[in-house]
């Protein structure tokens, strides 16, 4: 098996797997049914289209910097009312993801990734990354290449070299979580529940060099 790795960074991330109503949360790393969005995106793929394929990939999370949870107000305006909503963000976050699965699709993948057909988004439209997505292809297991992998930020001083992963399991893990895409289509939303566990482990390239990332919302922006 071969695994495909993202660099998702930005600004501002939102990845809720339980958001209802007018509080829009955010979980701590990036959920599978986002980042399956995100290449269903890539691949040009209508909401209503199947995700069969996407959603069989094995999918890990590397957190190279957990960054901080915001919240926003917004007003929101009905025919009758007008209401607060809450909406939560992560802020300056940065995350390697793996994908696990046949070499060909994972090929296919990445080429849309490079020239994706929709925007790219981390969550929420609100959400576009910083720099390149796709980090490329991998001849290894999903743990191994995400082990492996030089991380994808300077760490500031006192922070571990411990990386925290969290992966799919097939059998019961530590926890469960409903973001397991089964339909995108508006009219029949669904997703089903996937089973994680979670790993510390020490980085093989500790002491690689890292790629500094420093968000600057004026970027490319003509003086």
């Amino acid at each position: 098996m071969s695994t495909l790795l993202l660099r998702l960074a930005a600004p501002l991330q939102a990845w809720g797997a339980e958001s209802k109503f007018e509080r829009r949360a955010t979980g701590r790393e990036p959920t599978k049914s986002g980042v399956i969005g995100l290449l269903a995106a890539a691949l040009g793929r209508r909401r209503s289209e199947p995700l069969d394929d996407l959603a069989r990939l094995k999918f890990g999370v590397r957190i190279d910097r957990p960054g901080q949870v915001m919240m926003d107000f917004h007003m929101a305006h009905s025919m009758k009312q007008a209401y607060v909503t809450k909406r939560y963000y992560l802020e300056d976050a940065v995350f390697v993801v793996g994908l696990e699965g046949d070499t060909e699709f994972l090929r296919i993948l990445e080429s849309a990734l490079n020239a994706p057909f929709f925007p790219l988004f981390l969550g929420r439209r609100s959400c576009p990354p910083t720099g390149q997505v796709c980090m490329g292809i991998r001849m290894a297991s999903l743990k191994d290449a995400l082990i492996s992998e030089p991380l994808s930020v300077s760490r500031k001083n006192g922070e571990a070299e411990d990386i925290m992963l969290t992966l799919n399991t097939d059998t019961v893990g530590d926890y469960r979580q409903r973001d397991f895409p089964i339909s995108f289509s508006q009219q029949h939303r669904k997703f089903a529940y996937r089973y994680l566990e979670t790993h510390i482990a020490k980085h093989d390239k500790a002491h690689a060099e890292v790629n500094v990332t420093e968000h600057d919302a004026y970027e490319g922006v003509n003086e």
